[in-house]
């Protein structure tokens, strides 16, 4: 089987998604999302990171969050918080918002979704369905979690907003969105599964997207990804992530020489070559300990480690417990 290190990731991380929200604007509107380790407990219990999203399905709408220029949104398009930060959405730029709890969001966890909202001559309601044809702007909102720990270096290389017009190679998705929140809102049997996948779907699409835009002097791990040497020697260690690797042997596999292929990973991924190699290691046996039955022995050779102890060590380092206690919270948090 052919190893692709951004599918390798993408399955290890635990990906959930839901569409929470389904809102109706007309006139001016403004509406603030808090930041994600405020929403989490009450989105999406478990969730270790969690990042919005949303999609006009209507009209249109600018998109801001501190610190970056607000971005203008027309109908098809998706907006979404990699690492969930805290954002507003409105009619117009630079419109205030007055701050605003989520204690319903806590109380409306468990109604079926996605939940209508209205917002209509600056009023905030929760509950409020407004017919199709009066609203302005309608917007899918929705949420998707995963894990970070022991090794995720894929949010990382997200920008902390990443706006995906509508068309070119995305433009099935919005429409895709759309049909499985519409068919929620009748609720039609098995729609809930349906969201949660389209969710998933949106998210890998995205980073799907915003790779294939990477200028040709961009870093971070997706940039290293495309990268002839380097991504070479990421998709080495993936695939025989068990081998006895030496930065000389990648080296020798990729076409380059141990300092070489040092100085270029470092620039590109902000990690030495044998220091990613331990990181996906913790990450490939930290599924296997949350997915399998296996012994902490067993998948400490399994990782590439010769006794027991020493995949413990390097475990609790990166993670913060050893290897078995990792895995019985991990249950009981399921």
């Amino acid at each position: 089987m052919t190893h692709d290190p951004l599918s390798d990731v993408l399955r290890s991380v635990r990906l959930c998604g839901a569409v929470f929200y389904h809102v109706s604007c007309r006139d001016e509107w403004v509406a603030e999302t808090p930041p994600g380790s405020v929403l989490s407990s009450a989105v999406m219990p478990g969730a270790e990171h969690l990042m919005a999203y949303h999609m006009v399905a209507k009209g249109g709408g600018w998109a801001a969050m501190g610190g970056l220029p607000p971005v203008r949104l027309a109908a098809g398009d998706i907006v979404m918080f990699p690492h969930g930060d805290a954002h507003v959405l409105s009619s117009a730029p630079n419109m205030a918002v007055a701050p605003r709890d989520a204690e319903w969001v806590i109380e409306t966890r468990n109604d079926p979704k996605p939940i209508p909202i209205g917002l209509l001559h600056g009023v905030f309601k929760p509950g409020f369905s407004m017919p199709a044809q009066e609203a302005e702007t309608v917007i899918i909102c929705g949420f998707i979690g995963c894990d970070l720990r022991p090794f995720n270096p894929l949010i990382a290389a997200l920008p902390r907003m990443l706006h995906l017009p509508a068309g070119g190679s995305g433009a099935w998705m919005a429409p895709v969105l759309l049909h499985a929140a519409t068919e929620s809102n009748e609720r039609r049997a098995g729609s809930a599964a349906v969201l949660e996948r389209v969710s998933e779907m949106v998210f890998v699409d995205a980073a799907r997207r915003y790779l294939e835009s990477l200028p040709d002097d961009a870093s971070g791990w997706l940039a290293a990804l495309r990268d002839r040497h380097v991504g070479r020697a990421i998709h080495l260690m993936h695939e025989r992530p068990a081998d006895p690797w030496t930065i000389d042997e990648l080296g020798r596999q990729v076409g380059l020489s141990r300092s070489a292929l040092h100085e270029r990973f470092v620039e590109l991924t902000g990690h030495p070559p044998m220091q990613y190699l331990t990181h996906w290691r913790m990450q490939c046996g930290a599924r296997l300990l949350r997915e399998g039955r296996e012994t902490v022995a067993t998948i400490a050779l399994e990782v590439g480690y010769e006794s027991e102890a020493a995949f413990a060590r390097a475990f609790k380092r990166l993670v913060g417990q050893p290897p078995a206690a990792w895995r019985r919270g991990q249950r009981v948090a399921v």
